[in-house]
């Protein structure tokens, strides 16, 4: 099969349907993807990040599809921000019974320049990207005793760490602890907590005409190719699905083999 051949994922979780999602970090890429694929399964989705004109671009998207979604700008990681797009939920739709983490600060520094506000930026800033939104709605769901679910978009970066990013795969590696430290304590509430950890990914556009500069980097990946966004989204969807009711504190990756081998194949051992 040529790796640049893109299957079609038409997946279907009928359980989804009417449920609530709040998915943050959604104004592109993958959470943007997620946003979609989750109304395609006649989800009501919350999205939320810092751009307002990409946010309504998707939601607008969404709407003109037949699905369900608003748009909420907010920094997550702040106490405010955290507030305002769970209380979008609850007053549009009544409820949340999926959160997806997947709102991240990407940029980072190497450790000799990693200084206080990088580091912050860095690791501290997106363990709060998680904790801030989880709090509420792990509350909201163990008060009303309606069980739900939590998924966190990692990276392979937690397990395995990218050059000069040590900011970066530091949260990626807390992230995973966290999820498997939560998953345990709020199984017996019926509330299960997994992260999905992708390598590279792109959207089909940049996979089917990719900048050269990628070119080499597939090569170095056994599936010969980068991820795609909906990839990510549809095991979002499984994950959240009663068809993944007895997957609790995993960290799923999805990355084409990448963490499998010891080495590249350009380096041969």
């Amino acid at each position: 099969m040529d790796p640049l051949v893109l299957p079609s994922i038409e997946a279907r979780f009928p359980d989804l349907n009417g449920k609530v999602a709040i998915v943050t970090g959604a104004s592109r890429n993958i959470g943007a993807e997620i946003g979609r694929f989750l109304a395609r399964q006649g989800m009501r989705v919350v999205l939320s990040g810092r751009s307002e004109e990409l946010g309504q671009a998707v939601v607008e998207e969404i709407k003109s599809s037949g699905g369900t979604a608003i748009w909420t700008t907010a920094d997550v990681a702040t106490d405010e921000g955290a507030k305002k797009v769970f209380e979008a939920a609850i007053q549009s739709f009544g409820s949340v019974d999926l959160l997806v983490n997947n709102a991240a600060q990407k940029g980072s520094k190497p450790f000799l320049k990693l200084d206080e506000a990088s580091y912050q930026d860095s690791f501290e800033n997106n363990v709060r990207l998680v904790y801030k939104l989880s709090r509420l709605v792990v509350a909201y769901q163990a008060e009303k005793q309606q069980g739900g679910s939590i998924i966190n978009i990692s990276s392979v970066g937690g397990t395995r760490a990218h050059r000069g990013t040590v900011g970066y795969d530091a949260s990626k590696g807390a992230m995973d602890a966290m999820t498997r430290a939560m998953a345990i304590e709020l199984a017996p509430l019926g509330i299960r907590v997994n992260a999905i950890a992708p390598g590279m990914t792109l959207n089909d556009d940049q996979i089917l005409n990719p900048n050269p500069r990628f070119l080499p980097k597939f090569k170095e990946i056994p599936a010969q190719r980068a991820g795609r966004c909906i990839e990510t989204a549809a095991m979002v969807a499984f994950l959240a699905s009663n068809a993944g009711t007895y997957i609790i504190g995993q960290v799923i990756y999805i990355d084409g083999g990448l963490i499998a081998q010891l080495s590249p194949p350009s380096i041969n051992l």
